[in-house]
């Protein structure tokens, strides 16, 4: 199954969540069936962030979106949490600081977005002032409506200088929701996940269904396309991502790149250092020697 090519959003196409089954698994029926892929694909992805990070020309940018307790810390957590550090960053859209707020709504998304040969996973994005400031009506809709064009233009400008951008809506159910907010309840290591305000937001799930229908249709392009993930079953949604990254990557032509000196130059270095490391240690083993023949003849 080619996941990219059934969870994408066509660029334009009307978007019906209540069509999209967030149960769906495809043929896999369970997680120890789907586990050697998903291995496969974090391996494959672990080995295309080193080309990535040592190629230097390229980047990936992963945008997570969800409503609460859909699982994008998972997301982070099982997919992206192996790699190289050094390459890799997760940056979490929280309340703006107050620096963030005097500056336009992409500001921070662009202080964060990733360099040169970096991976960077948005948990949350540029896309709550599309998203929570229109259901909240925290500016008028003359303002946010206007963003969707802005949001494409950056993006376009971010892919034009060589970042790739995957961005993912993990798809759940009311109920399957509500089951996680049980397990935050009795679960005492989840217990500092719980906030007043999950309760509150889920009873705006229609108005959010609706902001989240109008970004997919309007900010899914070719170059920076969404991706619904049916994500009620964890180990289904972390099989369909880890697939859609690792076949992105793949495609990206990333390579070692050659040598930036000269080897030959460093090869006779390298004998040459070799071979004085060898005379010390023969010296060091002849005054060893010597010490020990001494020793035994006093003796």
């Amino acid at each position: 199954m080619d996941y990219r090519k059934k969870f994408v959003v066509e660029p334009g196409k009307k978007v019906h969540l209540n069509k999209i089954d967030p149960l769906y698994t495809g043929k896999h029926e369970s997680h120890a069936q789907a586990m050697p892929k998903i291995q496969e694909h974090l391996e494959n992805m672990d080995k295309m962030q080193y080309l990535l990070y040592a190629d230097g020309g390229q980047s990936l940018l992963v945008v997570l979106q969800a409503l609460d307790a859909a699982g994008k810390d998972g997301v982070v957590r099982h997919l992206f949490s192996g790699m190289n550090p050094q390459g890799t960053s997760v940056f979490g859209f929280k309340q703006p600081s107050k620096e963030e707020a005097a500056h336009d709504f992409l500001w921070r998304a662009h202080q964060h977005a990733p360099g040169k040969g970096e991976l960077v996973i948005f948990n949350r994005s540029h896309y709550e002032d599309v998203l929570v400031v229109r259901v909240h009506k925290l500016v008028e809709k003359g303002v946010w409506s206007k963003r969707y064009d802005l949001i494409n233009d950056f993006e376009k400008m971010l892919s034009s200088n060589g970042t790739r951008i995957l961005k993912f809506f993990l798809h759940i159910s009311p109920d399957e929701q509500l089951s996680r907010f049980k397990q935050r309840l009795d679960d005492p290591a989840r217990n500092w996940k719980i906030s007043d305000a999950d309760y509150s937001e889920r009873e705006l799930w229609p108005e959010y269904t609706q902001a989240y229908e109008d970004a997919l249709e309007l900010t899914s392009t070719p170059y920076a396309p969404w991706y619904v993930i049916p994500a009620n079953h964890k180990w289904f949604r972390n099989l369909a991502i880890s697939e859609i990254v690792a076949d992105t990557m793949s495609e990206m032509g990333l390579k070692l790149p050659p040598a930036h000196v000269d080897m030959e130059d460093i090869r006779s270095k390298y004998h040459a250092a070799e071979e004085k490391q060898a005379g010390k240690k023969s010296g060091k083993i002849d005054v060893e020697s010597k010490k020990n023949k001494k020793s035994k003849s006093k003796a």
